[in-house]
């Protein structure tokens, strides 16, 4: 026969006076966390007590009851409440809801038991229940000062509820992490959250990260120039709408229209345009965004001078740099530190520097003729490059009348007209030098044959050349006057130096404008060309007035910009990159220390997917290839440039000088010297457009010839 059920008791519940509680010592709970004391008693005061105490009757040594309650669980409750009371908001005699625990067990457990067998909300219903509050009419600032939470967290909360309906009830039969909802929280897009999650499900990185660059890789970021030059505000008034992490770092978001972005980026830049042109009066102004390196190439540039102090100007800069040169000296011998005077100098120095930088001004007859380019700076700022010339816009010299024959001049003087070469001869619009014009029918002053002039201007050469030879300063400058010629003035006066300098353009290689190389390059360019003189006839005489120490500098930007190492399909240059690791080695040069790193748009997106994963295996091992290997391309240069960043990882091409690889790289110094020679060699060897027809099936067609060097090679062997 079957035991019947016994039946349970549960405790009683009472209202017991708040004076007759006191706290057990047996509650478990030592460590203070979550809300605060004040912040519960806060919530006490707004709704009441919505959780009893659990107590137990104090008995005496007889076992009497005493009429005091133990506490052994709901001790922060009953501090509340005691602070309540002290705060005279509370009665001391008010009745506090209790259940009064009886029976064989020890306080201890009571408190145990409460604690332990209690389950903290589920982070999803916490979500949905601030969502509620919200739906009903509270708002963010609201509900925060009712649950004592910031307002940020609030709308973090409002946010994650807000997530594909189909991923939270993932999140919570605890398929999905907290921070995976976080990271799809950044998207209104409940189609295309879903999408990135079918993507990933099937995939080894699931990773936070991950998911918010699959939502934003078709955004651009708030830190984009163009978003900076227009401003997010103009954007979203405009319709734009903008991502937001809530979670983490953003730096402004995500533009999720880069269409109207960039309609309203060229719409302001037009209008700027217009606006120089016209107030400057340029005969054109280009816009855009950007333009590539070496835009220029072609064009004459000319410079403007600075604007002359007015008298005014002149003497306010006098009595600022003495009162600085006053200040300044005093304050080097005193024995203190003055934040006061540090102040003081500094902000003179500023005001020195506003009358410095006075605008520069140019010839208008030059700006009539001439041009500006306007784009955008990495910061998002305006940048305008002023006092460039087209080809066809240059002047037309008019002939000009001589003493020296009725010939057509080439619109120069005729000391211009002097063509002198060290190995040729001598002529004035093309009549020997040093000729007079034979009087009409005296033999005596018949010219001089060629076969003499040549003999004589030969002998003259040679006793030229070895003058120069004993003189190495004016060998220096006579060499950086070509040079200069050649880099500052697109029609120069020759040089009697057969001495010849290239300077290539690279206008073809997409973001070479933005790096550190190509600015300060540029900045040494608009330096020296606004202190080089306007005239091309009169670089002599300021090389040569010039110091030393200004003259090998402008020696050595001239001479840096003829370097040209660059592979390619039709110039291999095998010989000259032997000459440039010399260099290399010589300058202690290494494009890692140099700050270049492997991206998806300088190497990784543009070669295959084996040379993907051979970066990564070289740079951090055959497991971090392992994670990436079974990605599509973009997903995996996108995770390459990543991992690769830091590691000083090197294409083979790139690898200059030898012992400057990465740490993960090293080898044998002369294995690898012997390694890049027979790169080098055998690329020289590659007939590039046979070796494009035979690879026709490979898996991507090579289009860069930088890029895949290294598949070239493999494909020729």
């Amino acid at each position: 026969m079957a035991q019947p059920i016994q039946k349970i008791t549960l405790n009683a519940g009472r209202d017991i006076p708040f004076n007759k509680l006191v706290l057990s010592q047996q509650n478990v709970r030592k460590t203070k966390a979550g809300v605060s004391i004040e912040e519960l008693a806060e919530d006490i005061a707004l709704r009441g007590l919505l959780t009893s105490l659990n107590v137990r009757a104090e008995v005496d040594g007889h076992g009497n009851e005493t009429g005091i309650y133990r506490i052994p669980a709901g001790g922060r409750r009953y501090r509340a409440l005691e602070l309540l009371v002290a705060q005279k908001k509370l009665s001391k005699t008010a009745a506090i809801p209790c259940i009064v625990s009886k029976g064989d067990t020890l306080e201890v457990e009571d408190s145990l038991a409460e604690n332990v067998m209690r389950v903290d909300l589920h982070p999803l219903d916490e979500f949905r229940a601030i969502m509620t509050l919200r739906e009903q009419g509270l708002d963010e600032a609201e509900i925060a000062a009712r649950f004592h939470m910031s307002v940020a967290t609030v709308k973090q909360r409002l946010r994650l509820a807000s997530v594909s309906p189909r991923l939270l009830e993932l999140y919570a039969n605890d398929e999905m992490k907290l921070g995976q909802v976080m990271a799809f929280s950044i998207s209104n897009d409940h189609v295309r959250q879903e999408q990135v999650w079918d993507t990933i499900s099937r995939s080894h990185n699931q990773d936070a990260y991950y998911i918010r660059r699959m939502l934003t890789e078709t955004a651009v970021r708030a830190s984009d120039r163009r978003a900076v030059y227009i401003g997010i505000d103009v954007y979203e008034a405009a319709g734009g709408v903008v991502m937001r992490d809530l979670f983490e770092q953003d730096n402004g978001g995500w533009l999720q229209n880069p269409a109207l972005l960039e309609q309203l980026t060229l719409e302001k830049l037009t209008i700027e345009a217009e606006a120089l042109k016209a107030e400057e009066g340029w005969k054109w102004v280009d816009a855009a965004f950007d333009f590539p390196y070496g835009h220029t190439s072609g064009l004459r540039r000319f410079y403007g001078e600075r604007a002359d102090y007015s008298e005014e100007e002149l003497a306010r800069h006098g009595a600022l740099k003495a009162e600085y040169d006053r200040l300044d000296a005093e304050y080097a011998e005193a024995e203190e530190h003055s934040e006061e005077t540090e102040m003081r100098l500094e902000k003179l120095g500023s005001e020195l520097d506003a009358i410095n930088d006075r605008p520069y001004v140019f010839d208008p007859e030059d700006v009539a003729r001439g041009g500006a380019f306007v784009s955008l700076a990495a910061n998002g700022e305006l940048q305008i490059e002023r006092g460039f010339v087209r080809p066809e816009d240059e002047p037309v010299a008019e002939p000009e009348s001589s003493d020296i024959g009725d010939g057509a001049g080439d619109g120069q003087s005729d000391n211009d007209a002097v063509a002198v070469s060290v190995n040729g001869a001598i002529s004035i619009n093309g009549k020997p030098v040093g000729v007079e014009e034979p009087e009409e029918d005296d033999d005596r002053f018949r010219p001089l044959s060629d076969r003499v002039i040549e003999d004589l201007t030969a002998a003259r050469t040679v006793a030229l050349r070895n003058a120069l030879a004993n003189d190495p300063v004016m060998a220096f400058i006579a060499a950086l006057q070509v040079a200069v010629l050649k880099i500052f003035y697109r029609y120069g006066a020759d040089s009697c130096l057969e001495i010849t300098l290239q300077h290539t353009a690279f206008g073809q290689t997409q973001g070479l404008g933005d790096t550190v190389w190509a600015k300060e390059i540029e900045q040494r360019q608009e330096s020296w060309g606004y202190d080089l003189p306007g005239n091309a006839d009169e670089v002599w005489n300021y090389l040569t007035a010039l110091d030393q120490d200004s003259r090998t500098a402008l020696f050595a930007h001239c001479v840096s910009l003829s370097v040209n190492t660059t592979v390619q399909a039709w110039n291999r240059r095998a010989k000259e990159n032997v000459h440039a690791r010399q260099l290399a080695h010589s300058l202690g040069f290494g494009m890692v220390a140099a700050g270049w790193t492997p991206t998806v748009d300088n190497y990784l997106g543009r070669v295959t997917k084996a040379h993907i994963l051979q970066a990564v295996r070289e740079a951090k091992g055959e497991q971090s290839a392992q994670l990436i290997d079974h990605l599509k391309k973009p997903d995996m240069a996108r995770e390459a440039a990543r991992l690769l960043e830091g590691s000083g990882w090197l294409p083979k091409v790139l690898r200059l000088p030898m012992d400057q690889l990465p740490a993960e790289a090293k080898v044998d110094a002369a294995a690898i010297d012997a390694i890049v020679d027979d790169n080098i060699a055998e690329v020289a060897a590659v007939d590039l457009p046979a070796f494009l027809t035979e690879a026709g099936e490979a898996e991507e067609t090579v289009t860069d010839p930088i890029g895949d060097e290294d598949e070239h090679l493999e494909a020729a062997e």
